[in-house]
Parts: C-alpha cells; structure tokens; sequence
C-alpha cells in the first residue's frame, strides 16, 4: 500500500494580505518557512517518505525544499500541480468572488473567474497525474506541494463527490492510502479546520 502525504504550501505573500498572487512566483512569508518545517517535522515523525514532488509554483518549490531538505529527500516538480488560475481576478482580495454574480457558493467547484479556471478545471489536469504518480510508486510514500485549490480537486477525485471537499489551511496535511488502482478515504494529518478560501 502507498501513501500520498499532500501538503498545502507555507503562507504566501499573496495569504498574508488576503489576494489572489498576480504570477506563481510570488514567495512564502518567514511565517510560511517555519510552516514549512513544522510540516517537515510532522511528517518525519509519523511517515518515511522517499520523494518530494512539488507544483513548479514558487510558493510551493519553497516549502517542498524545505521539506525534502529536512528529510534528506530528493524533491522532483510537477506543473500540472500549480494553482488554480484566477484570470482577471489576480491581484484582488479573496472577497471579490463572493461580488461576483456568476458565483454559487452551492456550486462553487463550477465557478469560473474570467479568463481564470474553475476547480472542475483543475481536476481534470491534476487527476490523471496524481493517478500515475500513485501507479509509480505503488507501496511507497510520497509527499506532494501543491495548493489550496488543487488538494480540493484531488479531495473530490478520490471520494468521488466535492461536497464538503476539504480545504487545509498553509501546510495542512492531507494523507491518501492506495492500493491496486483504489483510493481510500482523506484523512486530515494536519489542519481540522477547512480554510475559509482556496487563496493558492
């Protein structure tokens, strides 16, 4: 049986004034660093992973050094991994999606920003990948970095269903077992409380 350990990047520039990052190399704040090692310190106490894969997002290529660094672990980086695009809405506050009329708070996985990416969107990239990495390391544990939006994405393509699809906070833990092609239930290592917003 593997393990995918997924992490949610250290608290970007963007988190810390609550908007949407205008490029993906936007950094991780010295709170996110510390994040990223208590993550780093949590995962070596209860998980012996062998590899570090992470969105090629500078927030998450941040926290993944960190963390391959703290567990003397190789770390590769996956562009299918990165956030979800917000188009025209980079650079605002987290607030003005609930200003926008298209919005459904019911039914948010559908919403799109303009020019942007609905989380739908996201799992149709993300999921065949995180499919072959599972497939590549079929018995062995392997953290992923990636991003709010994305560990979203992958909550729903494992249960099959994206109602009360969890959201961690900047470096929650998410821990998926598989085995033979078969996804069991999320369980939350790390961050109980949803995040109020994906916010990258």
């Amino acid at each position: 049986m593997g393990k995918l350990i997924m992490v949610r990047h250290g608290e970007s520039e963007g988190n810390a004034i609550r908007r949407f990052t205008t490029s993906g190399e936007a950094k991780i704040t010295d709170l996110g660093r510390r994040q990223a090692l208590e993550a780093a310190v949590r995962i070596k106490l209860k998980f012996k992973p062998i590899l570090v894969i992470a969105s090629t997002f500078a927030r998450a290529r941040e926290t993944g050094l960190i963390i391959a660094s703290e567990l003397g672990i190789p770390i590769e980086y996956e562009e299918q991994f990165r956030e979800m695009s917000l188009g025209d809405l980079a650079g605002k506050p987290y607030d003005s999606i609930a200003n926008d009329p298209n919005y459904d708070p019911k039914r948010s996985w559908v919403w799109r920003a303009p020019n942007g990416e609905s989380h739908e969107d996201v799992l149709k990239r993300v999921a065949p990948v995180l499919d072959a990495v599972a497939k590549k390391y079929l018995d062995d544990e392997i953290v992923v970095v990636s991003h709010g939006g994305v560990m979203r994405a992958v909550w729903s393509h494992v249960t099959g269903s994206w109602e009360n699809a969890h959201v961690p906070p900047n470096c929650g833990i998410v821990v998926i077992e598989h085995h033979g092609g078969r996804y069991s239930k999320p369980e939350v290592i790390f961050g109980e409380t949803p995040a109020s917003e994906t916010g990258g």
